[in-house]
Order: C-alpha cells, then sequence, then structure tokens
C-alpha cells in the first residue's frame, strides 16, 4: 500500500462534552469507524492517533487500519500529526490528513485521490466558496516539511501558508468539505442532514 491517511482522533473532545471517537454515525457504526470504512474503501491505509484517555478504541479499529498513540496529546494536534508520521513508511505515494471530527463520503475521497494524481499536485485541498476544507492530500516530496511541523509556528497552516501558490485546489458545490463536528449542536444537525434518524 502507497496511500495513507492519518486521522486524529486524540482530542479531548472539550467543546463536544463527549470522546467524538464513540458517537453514533450511521448504522451500527461511530464516527471513528465510518471514517476508517471510508478511507480503507478507497484503498487509503488509516493511520489513527489516539489520546492515552481513548486508546481502548484501538479494539474497535477495522482490519486494515493502524493505530499509535500520542502521549503528549494534550499539548497540540501538531503533536498527534508528527506522532502519526511516525508510522507512515518513507515510499508513500500519497499521504492523507483528516481528523475524526469530520465525516466525508467516499465520493469527495475519490474525487480529491483523482485529482492529486491527474496533477501530479504537492498538495490537493477540497473548497468550498473559496474556503479551503479537509481533507488535504500530500505528496511524498512534502514529508520532510510535515515532520518539521511545530506547534508554536502554527503546525500544518504554516505548511498551508507557505506552499498555498502550489496547491491544487478541487472546488466542490457542497459545503460538506468544510465540516466540522465541534458541538453537540453541529452533530445533532448533521445526524439530520446525513439521515442517520
Amino acid at each position: 500500500m502507497s496511500h495513507f491517511a492519518i486521522v486524529l482522533a486524540a482530542g479531548a473532545s472539550t467543546r463536544m462534552g463527549t470522546c467524538k471517537t464513540s458517537l453514533p454515525w450511521g448504522e451500527g457504526k461511530t464516527l471513528l469507524t465510518y471514517q476508517l470504512e471510508q478511507w480503507l474503501s478507497v484503498g487509503f491505509t488509516p493511520v489513527v492517533v489516539l489520546g492515552s484517555h481513548n486508546s481502548e478504541k484501538q479494539k474497535v479499529c477495522p482490519e486494515g487500519s493502524l493505530t499509535v498513540i500520542n502521549p503528549h496529546a494534550n499539548t497540540g494536534k501538531t503533536t498527534s500529526l508528527l506522532t502519526g508520521l511516525q508510522r507512515i513508511p518513507p515510499n508513500f505515494e500519497i499521504l492523507a490528513i483528516s481528523a475524526v471530527d469530520q465525516p466525508r463520503k467516499i465520493e469527495i475521497y475519490q474525487r480529491l485521490l483523482l485529482a492529486h494524481q491527474d496533477n501530479s499536485a504537492m498538495i490537493t485541498a477540497p473548497t468550498y466558496q473559496s474556503k479551503m476544507g479537509h481533507p488535504l492530500l500530500f505528496s511524498n516530496g512534502m514529508r520532510s516539511h510535515l515532520q518539521n511541523i511545530r506547534e508554536e509556528s502554527l503546525g500544518l497552516r504554516q505548511i498551508i501558508k507557505e506552499f498555498y501558490p502550489v496547491i491544487h485546489q478541487v472546488k466542490f458545490d457542497n459545503p460538506a468539505v468544510l465540516l466540522d463536528i465541534n458541538t453537540p449542536e453541529i452533530y445533532q444537525e448533521q445526524l439530520h442532514n446525513w439521515g442517520w434518524y
């Protein structure tokens, strides 16, 4: 496998009030398992970064996914990204970065993957009405840059800023690419939108 997806799931879910990885999402699934199955179905190996507080979620991750624990998750998202990178083989072709609270339908992943490959892009990002969303796709040439990110220099945002002119932007006519499920209100609203009730 040469396609990998880091799924950041080590956050404390403070605003949600409960661990996001356990939130029901779809029939018999959780937000975590739904995401991992979506990535697996488009040929990516998901690498889930969990924190010490939810490390038991390793048991529910579907076959084909990898897990890693970030004991320093409370110091910022950048440490989780760097922890996930350590599990990615040096010769990867494409690396996607997403978060457990950013569920996407498979069509979004397929379209981004195709655009990334067709354009031999360094970075590919979905956009909606000129706003950049997630997930982001990176080529192998970006690995050294990703390994050098630091929390104090804005982490991933620094890379986006630095490489903005070369990011291949894929325009979507659906705000789904901007979705972050951060609060109980957004969660309830999205359950309705996705027809999970």
